[in-house]
């Protein structure tokens, strides 16, 4: 039998729930969309149906299904967004709410939403109400939306992982965060080649805890073990690099590096990722850990 008494404590999001929210009036966020009330309200309905349990009443990530997650649910009052295809830092676009709502975070407890199109426009919207600050001031603007360039590597798959392997570790000097996946011969040759000496640093088949502004450390995913929370494919890792990850070490290297080194790594990147699971990975990490 249902023990009522053990539920009372979700009387109070019910209630909430039911009400359909209190806006009278509409809003104009940053990117000029002037959102109607009604709008708003369908947005606090259905974020109290499907979002609260996570991202709390709050809107400040303490969702009372929040203990223990890791990473912890996004705090939507801080205004900052991780995985918007914008520069680090920027104002996501309408359209990234949309992608990471739909398809979730893989990894983590952020699933994939089948809710309707005018449902998901809707909590987009009052998502942005968690932070006036950011999202009501008229002097900001959003972020430049990063697209696919053409890819340059198509048909010349291995020739863009060999490169993307060189640029990673001594042009990007990735393994500063992520773990390197070179061998100390290989980042030798490479740092004479790019000019970056080589320094036998300890943690260098670590991945290194990461100072964030969201309150947290993050965790640089070791790319051929942990999900990568936005990517699946070579395109989703050109976006992901393009673009960086908000309020976090990661930054947006376009611009920084030239596209086609972009676009090597991300290969690289992938060829990492299709090392999950497989003899090949054993392999390699035999190799690093017996030098």
């Amino acid at each position: 039998m249902m023990n009522f008494k053990n539920l009372s404590y979700l009387l109070p999001l019910i209630l909430l729930a039911c009400e359909g929210g209190n806006f009278k009036e509409s809003k104009t966020f940053v990117g000029g969309k002037t959102v109607n009330a009604d709008t708003l309200n369908l947005g606090y309905t259905t974020y109290m149906e499907y979002c609260i349990q996570c991202h709390g009443v709050l809107g400040d990530g303490k969702g009372p299904a929040s203990i223990g997650m890791f990473p912890p649910p996004r705090n939507f009052t801080l205004g900052l967004y991780k995985f918007g295809n914008v520069p680090a830092g920027e104002l996501p676009h309408d359209e990234d709410f949309y992608r990471i709502i739909r398809h979730g975070l893989n990894g983590t407890p952020m699933l994939k939403w089948d809710i309707s199109d005018k449902r998901l426009d809707a909590v987009t919207q009052y998502i942005k109400t968690f932070a006036p600050t950011a999202w009501e001031d008229k002097s900001k603007v959003l972020g430049e939306s990063i697209t696919l360039t053409q890819d340059p590597y198509l048909g010349k798959e291995e020739e863009a992982v060999n490169y993307g392997a060189e640029v990673y570790h001594a042009v990007a000097n990735c393994q500063s965060c992520h773990s390197a996946y070179a061998t100390k011969a290989e980042l030798t040759t490479w740092g004479k080649k790019y000019d970056q000496p080589f320094s036998d640093d300890p943690t260098l088949y670590q991945i290194k805890l990461q100072e964030s502004e969201h309150g947290y450390k993050t965790v640089p995913p070791d790319f051929t073990w942990h999900s990568v929370r936005t990517s699946t494919t070579v395109e989703d890792l050109y976006l992901r690099i393009s673009s960086g990850i908000g309020g976090t070490s990661m930054p947006s290297w376009k611009g920084v590096l030239e596209d086609q080194q972009i676009w090597a790594v991300s290969y690289y990147v992938k060829s990492l990722m299709n090392l999950k699971n497989t003899p090949e990975r054993e392999v390699l990490f035999s190799k690093l850990n017996n030098q």
